[in-house]
């Protein structure tokens, strides 16, 4: 592959990014780390809106990296890059011997040029083999659930990450059609196995089934609470820590950790906490939750987006305080 051809393939508009630049405006000067790089659309404008902000970008995906690599060629003294899954976070800043950070972005799930290269196995649309690994090292892929997992965890897994109501039907048509090799024979089955006035809404058919096998191949929310306990750790007071979900099993991850950092506990309002809970963020209010009308009408990856951010503090424990309740 040449030098410039991961950029093209890569090539693809970063989502919420008014919102995002803003958001690192006011953080200490220092590293932020790009959790989910890319190719480098966030961090690209972060570095031209930021000088007092270097990024640290990682990614499990080669050529999302080499395609940052290359959009960002002229920003090389402020960019540092890490052939790592997410949840290697802390890793990821020793490799650059990084001791703390600025903030951190998570934009999860798959990149648009992911979806449309058939040769990966993320879409539905364009044909490929059944793959859907993020890193191409991996020897899981998606052939190995669609071939090998019974009925019963097909259905549990389309249901859980997919939000599919018809898993039962969608797992049984997977099992009748085996063996599936290609995208296209899934996206078929899937298809044929979901009642035809169904289908005439909501989207591709088979969307909410491939997202589903996606995560299960990748092993996506597994890895995001310790990800994101990670990121909260390594960031100094002032610093933010911000996440884009594309669907509700990453927002209800993600709304759970960043409570568990901000001081939830259990504790009767009007008793002192005896839960041990420790306050490490604010939760930052007054940022858009949801992308714009006009960015939706733009840019259909942005339809679903969800966006949260934390802000760090000096740490607080609960029971050094007076009765605090749940927050």
């Amino acid at each position: 592959m040449s030098a410039s051809a991961p950029s093209n393939d890569f090539e693809h508009r970063p989502v919420m990014l008014t919102e995002i630049i803003q958001i690192f405006a006011d953080v200490p000067a220092g590293t932020v780390v790009d959790a989910t790089l890319g190719g480098g659309g966030h961090a690209a404008s972060i570095l031209e809106a930021h000088p007092h902000l270097d990024v640290l970008g990682i990614d499990q995906d080669t050529d999302a990296l080499s395609a940052a690599i290359e959009r960002l060629k002229g920003q090389r003294k402020r960019l540092r890059t890490s052939h790592r899954r997410f949840d290697e976070f802390n890793d990821a800043l020793a490799d650059h011997q990084i001791t703390e950070i600025s903030g951190a972005l998570f934009d999860l799930g798959v990149s648009s040029p992911q979806l449309d290269r058939g040769d990966r196995g993320f879409s539905y649309r364009n044909d490929g083999p059944l793959d859907m690994r993020m890193n191409s090292e991996q020897q899981w892929s998606a052939s190995d659930v669609v071939n090998g997992y019974d009925e019963r965890e097909l259905s549990r897994i389309i249901k859980k990450y997919g939000d599919e109501k018809f898993a039962r039907r969608i797992a049984a048509a997977i099992v009748a059609a085996r063996p599936i090799a290609t995208t296209s024979q899934l996206a078929g089955a899937v298809t044929n196995a979901i009642p035809a006035p169904a289908r005439r809404s909501g989207g591709h058919p088979a969307k909410r089934t491939f997202q589903a096998i996606r995560i299960e191949v990748n092993g996506e929310l597994d890895v995001l609470p310790d990800a994101l306990d990670q990121a909260v750790e390594a960031t100094v007071p002032g610093g933010r820590v911000v996440v884009l979900s594309y669907h509700s099993g990453e927002d209800r991850i993600v709304k759970e950790r960043f409570a568990v950092a901000a001081g939830a506990c259990d504790c009767p309002y009007e008793l002192p906490c005896v839960c041990g809970a420790v306050q490490t963020v604010r939760i930052v209010r007054g940022v858009p939750k949801r992308s714009s009308d006009e960015e939706r009408s733009s840019n259909r990856r942005a339809a679903s987006a969800r966006l949260r951010v934390v802000e760090r503090i000096e740490t607080v424990r609960k029971s050094d305080d007076q009765p605090m309740g749940t927050i």
